[in-house]
């Protein structure tokens, strides 16, 4: 069953963050999500788009990035697009929480506080990534109409 969808495009800036936070929120709040759930989803946003600024798009601020959030009866999907060099996922290493180091630490949090995550290049014509992140949520099984 699919649910309502949303789409934000942003330019390439950390001062976005509260932009990308502040839609996710606000979209929780308007389908009733979960407060774990939305603080999760909340969270995940602020590392995803840090990464993609910082090292996907290496501050370049003419760069865009797009997320797209996707509200189903029992979960929520979200995708991150951006447009830089491919990235593999894996690579990043499994950090144990108790490691004193600067960084690395998105991932982690992303793979912690996500039920699936992924993340490939797009198509070699448009360059890029998609990182695609799903969270199951409590529900009791119906959808509020909030249109």
């Amino acid at each position: 069953m699919d649910g309502p969808s949303f789409s934000l495009t942003l330019p390439s800036e950390l001062r976005m963050l509260s932009v990308a936070r502040g839609f996710v929120d606000a979209l929780c709040t308007a389908y009733e999500i979960d407060r774990a759930t939305t603080h999760a989803l909340v969270i995940v946003t602020g590392e995803v788009i840090t990464n993609i600024v910082r090292h996907a798009h290496q501050h370049r601020a003419e760069a865009q990035m797009q997320m797209d959030l996707q509200i189903l009866p029992d979960a929520v999907i979200m995708r991150f697009v951006d447009e830089g060099k491919p990235f593999d996922l894996e690579s990043v290493p499994q950090l144990p929480p108790g490691e004193l180091r600067i960084g690395g630490r998105g991932v982690f949090l992303m793979r912690t506080l996500m039920d699936e995550l992924t993340y490939e290049p797009r198509h070699a014509a448009e360059g890029g990534n998609v990182m695609r992140m799903l969270k199951r949520r409590k529900t009791d099984g119906s959808m509020r109409d909030c249109g």
